[in-house]
C-alpha cells in the first residue's frame, strides 16, 4: 500500500477534529455536568451519548475478535462509506472501482461526493476476476469495493481473488461483510493486521436483527479509523442506539439461533422455490436471501404485491434481468410466499 499520507485528501490529513465537551474531561470522574450546554432535567435523555461509544465497542470486541481501537461504529453501513470518500477521494479527481452488480449505496456515495464509479462486471457465475478489477484502477484510484456475500446475489465471492487484490493494489480496499455470519467464508475482519489497506465493514441490521437501530461497523488499522474518527460527527451514535446494542448484545446464543433458524429456512425455501413453474434459475447463495431468476419478474412482483407480499424486483440491474430478490422470512412468511406462487 502507498503511505497513508499519500492516500488521504491533504485537507483532510491537516484537519484539526472538533473537540466535544465529552471528549474533553474523558479519564476523570465527575458527577456535576456543566460543560456541554445541556438541560440538566429529563435525565439520561439530557446527556450527549459517549462520541467514541467506548462501553459498546468493549462489548463488540471479542464477539468480532477484533480490539476496540481497530473499530469505527457508525450510522449504519452507509456512514462508514460516505466517510471513506470524503478522506480518501478528492471531489472530480479520484475514481473508486467496485464489482458490478454490487450493493447501490456505492455509487450513490461516488455520485454524491462528485467521485468517478468505474464498474467491473462479475462473470455468469457473479464472480470477479482480480485482473480485470485491477485494470480498471489507475494511479487516482483511491479505494476498490468489494461485497462478499454479495448484494444482490447472495454468493461469497472467491477468497483468493480478494486476496490478490489487497496484495496487488496500492490503496484502500473496502470488503463489505454485512453478510458474512450466514456464510462459511473466514471474515476478511480477521485479517486486517496483515493488509494495511484494508477496511471491512459489517453491520447490526442484518445477523443481528437490529436494522432499525441504524448502527454499523467498520474494521481496519489503528491509523484508518483514526482518520474516521476524525471526520465522523462529534454524536454519530445515539444513547438509544448504543443501550439497545448493548441489549442485544447481551443474548449470544438467540442470536445464534437465529443465524442458524435463517440458514436453514434459506435451504428449503431455495429448493421450494426451484420447484415452481415459474422459476427458472435459483443462485446459490451465502446470504440471508437469494437471487431467482423467474419467466416474468415485473408481472410475478406486481402479483405479489397485490397479494400484500413484498420482494425486491432486480430486472433492470445488470446481469439479473428477470430476477427476483428473496430475503428469507419466519416459517409463516416463507409458506405465504409459495402458496402464493402456486396459485398463480
Amino acid at each position: 500500500m502507498k503511505a497513508l499520507i499519500d492516500l488521504v485528501r491533504p485537507n483532510i490529513w491537516a484537519l484539526k477534529p472538533y473537540s466535544c465537551a465529552r471528549d474533553e474531561f474523558k479519564g476523570k470522574k465527575a458527577d456535576v455536568f456543566l460543560d456541554a450546554n445541556e438541560s440538566p432535567y429529563n435525565y439520561p435523555l439530557n446527556r450527549y451519548p459517549d462520541p467514541m461509544q467506548e462501553a459498546l465497542k468493549a462489548q463488540i470486541a471479542p464477539i468480532k475478535q477484533v480490539r476496540t481501537e481497530n473499530m469505527f461504529l457508525g450510522n449504519g453501513s452507509d456512514e462508514a462509506i460516505d466517510l471513506l470518500f470524503r478522506i480518501f477521494c478528492r471531489p472530480g479527481v479520484d475514481n473508486v472501482v467496485a464489482i458490478d452488480p454490487t450493493y447501490g449505496m456505492y455509487e450513490v456515495c461516488a455520485d454524491v461526493n462528485d467521485v468517478e464509479y468505474r464498474r467491473v462486471s462479475l462473470d455468469e457465475q457473479f464472480q470477479f476476476h482480480a485482473d480485470e478489477l485491477l485494470k480498471a484502477c489507475d494511479q487516482k484510484t483511491k479505494l476498490v469495493f468489494i461485497c462478499s456475500p454479495n448484494n444482490p446475489t447472495g454468493n461469497a465471492l472467491r477468497r483468493s481473488e480478494i486476496e490478490a487484490v489487497l496484495e496487488r493494489f496500492d490503496g484502500i480496499v473496502v470488503v463489505d461483510e454485512a453478510y458474512s455470519d450466514f456464510s462459511d467464508q473466514r471474515p476478511f475482519r480477521l485479517d486486517i493486521g496483515r493488509y494495511a489497506g484494508l477496511v471491512v465493514l459489517n453491520t447490526f441490521s442484518k445477523a443481528f436483527g437490529c436494522a432499525a437501530i441504524r448502527l454499523g461497523m467498520a474494521f481496519a488499522s489503528q491509523e484508518i479509523i483514526g482518520l474516521m474518527n476524525k471526520v465522523k460527527y462529534p454524536y454519530n451514535v445515539n444513547t438509544l442506539t448504543q443501550q439497545k446494542a448493548l441489549e442485544v448484545l447481551g443474548d449470544q446464543t438467540k442470536i445464534h439461533q437465529n443465524i442458524v433458524l435463517i440458514r436453514e429456512a434459506r435451504t428449503a425455501l431455495m429448493q421450494a422455490f426451484a420447484q415452481l413453474p415459474l422459476c427458472e434459475k435459483v443462485y446459490p447463495s451465502d446470504a440471508n436471501f437469494f437471487l431467482a431468476r423467474v419467466s416474468d419478474a415485473n408481472a410475478i412482483y406486481q402479483y405479489l404485491v397485490s397479494q400484500g407480499i413484498i420482494v425486491r424486483n432486480r430486472t433492470n440491474v445488470h446481469l439479473c434481468h428477470n430476477c427476483l430478490r428473496i430475503t428469507i422470512g419466519t416459517k409463516y412468511e416463507n409458506e405465504k410466499l409459495l402458496k402464493a406462487l402456486r396459485s398463480l
